[in-house]
């Protein structure tokens, strides 16, 4: 599985469209997105303190049934290699969305069904 956080507007608009994309497929044509072990260290980096935001789930196998090209490239800045989705999502290849509201604090925590691996 993938991971992406979302703002709340993109999901939205993916909820009538169908399709979910966000403003980094416009600006450098993909989507970022992260593994599991990704996903605080990301969230930290680029969304602290945020309440406007939600995860996504993404099935990679969907994606790739779906025609959709999705690389693994690597990233200096972060020390390591990140998937990135060329096309918008298809509702279909996301499995689940997560609440995911930071803490008092500004900090995030995996959803409780990732932090037990579900």
């Amino acid at each position: 599985m993938l991971y992406r956080i979302a703002d709340l507007a993109d999901w939205q608009t993916a909820q009538q469209t169908g399709f979910f994309a966000s403003a980094d497929l416009t600006t450098e044509g993909f989507i970022h997105s992260s593994e599991r072990h990704q996903i605080l260290a990301t969230a930290a980096r680029y969304y602290a303190g945020r309440t406007d935001v939600l995860l996504l789930e993404l099935d990679e196998s969907q994606l790739q049934q779906a025609g959709i090209r999705v690389e693994r490239e690597w990233v200096p800045a972060r020390n390591e290699a990140f998937a990135h989705v060329f096309s918008p999502i298809p509702l279909a290849a996301i499995r689940r969305e997560f609440s995911f509201q930071p803490d008092t604090g500004g900090q995030f925590t995996l959803p409780d069904d990732l932090q037990r691996g579900l």
